[in-house]
């Protein structure tokens, strides 16, 4: 187990409100009053491990605000409001670069910032940001990450890898287009998307440490086997055009498309209505563990299938 997934574990025996899903989600489910249950999910960035010290600020707060809605997307839910924490460094003019892009951000969703907390961090620390989501759905309409079954497929929202590329871009190892970039450092969350589909899944969550590393979490949560078909694993023309591989391609993370288990029908049609493009990469089943093939033919398991801090 990895020291993300030790601590996770140890904090598990504290969470033991039903709305915390005994921390086997990407957010927290609190029933609320008037047919709504509240979603809360909080996610941290740290400069070196989530973006580059050079990353613009206004493209980090576009992500630290994105990446939360997108534990929303993956729940169903509308956002409301956000609370923000915030380091500071002493570089008042990235302070205010992250200002601007928030201000940018928080407009293009329509989410207001209701609060949060600023404090100083020590001297040449990584730079550390943190948001909390709030966000409602329809009582009972969150997907829980518990909640796939045997004969559902596997779907993901796409293309998958462009956010991976999108760093060796920004890393300087690889030439490439803006959009694999920006599919990097401005992530667009399926809210809309998100919302449709809810009553249609049986579990979902966000693609954020890597295809395979999230498809396997569902299934564990689920007490379910899932198997992937990579050659099923939705790349843009760009990817191909680079030469990404599939396998290369699930295992990147910081996609933020939807993962989803479904069985209905009606998956297709809402995501050609909403001009989604959508994939089935695979299939839950009796059993345990994630299973990988290749058109058919077995495919060993890579040694990370994503990225776990502390791993």
């Amino acid at each position: 187990m990895s020291g993300e997934g030790d601590l996770i574990a140890r904090l598990r025996g504290l969470a033991t409100h039903p709305a915390a899903r005994s921390l086997l989600d990407d957010a927290a489910v609190l029933p609320a009053p008037l047919g709504r249950d509240l979603v809360l999910t909080h996610d941290m960035l740290v400069a070196g491990v989530h973006f580059l010290p050079d990353c613009p600020a206004g493209d980090v707060a576009w992500k630290l605000l994105a990446v939360n809605l997108s534990d929303l997307a993956a729940k169903g839910a509308t956002p409301i409001g956000v609370l923000m924490g915030y380091g500071l460094t002493g570089d008042t003019a990235w302070d205010a670069a992250f200002v601007d892009g928030l201000a940018r951000a928080l407009a293009h969703f329509d989410v207001p910032l209701l609060g949060g907390d600023t404090v100083a961090q020590p001297k040449g620390d990584a730079r550390v940001l943190g948001l909390t989501a709030i966000g409602q759905a329809l009582a009972g309409g969150a997907p829980d990450r518990r909640g796939a079954k045997p004969g559902d497929h596997l779907w993901v929202t796409g293309p998958i890898g462009d956010a991976g590329l999108g760093l060796r871009i920004a890393l300087g190892e690889i030439e490439g287009p803006r959009r694999l970039l920006k599919a990097y450092r401005l992530p667009m969350p399926r809210l809309a998307f998100g919302r449709t589909i809810a009553p249609h899944v049986s579990a979902m969550a966000d693609v954020s440490d890597g295809l395979l590393i999230d498809a396997r979490r569902i299934a564990d949560a689920s007490g379910l086997a899932v198997t992937i078909d990579l050659a099923t694993v939705p790349l843009s023309d760009e990817a191909r055009t680079l030469g990404l591989a599939p396998l290369t391609a699930a295992t990147a993370g910081d996609d933020y498309q939807l993962l989803f288990a479904s069985s209905s029908a009606e998956i297709e049609r809402i995501a050609a209505e909403q001009r989604v493009p959508i994939a089935c990469v695979g299939r839950f089943d009796q059993g345990s563990g994630l299973t990988i093939v290749d058109n058919g033919g077995p495919v060993a398991l890579p040694t990370s299938l994503g990225w776990e801090h502390g791993a």
